[in-house]
């Protein structure tokens, strides 16, 4: 088994570090912080694809990773979801509503698990992660976080953020119905 702390492990914990750094700069009111914010939001979300670009090219899979790439994820986007609504940059129903589906998600995950089951992302999951991504950077760059652009992204991104959740939980559930484990 590859070793624990490896390249992709350690941009993982690198996004959980930034997640800080990503509050103070969105929560500071200094000239210039908003672009610091996006800069440290879009370092923060490219180590994403990066850890499992590298993870797999190099065979360096681990369960460390396969734990803590999700986590890092959801730390991030809840944590730059948190602050825009302190700054009454997104309504807190938004906000909620997808903060929620992670957990969901996340629950039906540690589930499967204990059930042996590792539930990997979907393609319509990492849609999902995407959409969250350009709508959060719209609403920390955008003059005006009510502009229709940015509540466009914005709701589609919720509506991407709820479809992959039920399809997360209805896909489980066929598998369970029809008597087979579900696929990784």
């Amino acid at each position: 088994m590859p070793h624990a702390m490896n390249l992709p492990n350690g941009l993982t914990v690198v996004r959980i570090l930034l997640v800080p750094v990503l509050v103070y700069a969105l929560m500071t009111e200094r000239p210039g912080a908003w672009i610091a914010a996006a800069t440290v939001f879009v370092v923060a979300a490219s180590t994403d694809g990066l850890d499992g670009y590298f993870a797999r090219a190099h065979g360096t899979v681990t369960n460390f990773g396969k734990v803590m790439d999700p986590v890092a994820d959801k730390l991030l986007i809840a944590a730059a979801l948190v602050s825009l609504v302190s700054l009454d940059r997104v309504a807190a129903w938004v906000a909620t509503l997808i903060i929620a589906r992670e957990f969901a998600v996340s629950g039906l995950r540690i589930a499967a698990g204990q059930q042996g089951v590792i539930i990997s992302a979907s393609s319509l999951g990492k849609v999902k992660t995407v959409s969250q991504v350009l709508a959060v950077l719209a609403l920390i760059l955008a003059p005006d976080p009510g502009a229709l652009w940015v509540e466009g992204l914005l709701y589609l991104s919720v509506a991407i953020t709820v479809w992959s959740g039920a399809d997360y939980f209805l896909s489980y559930r066929r598998r369970i119905e029809q008597g087979r484990a579900p696929v990784t």
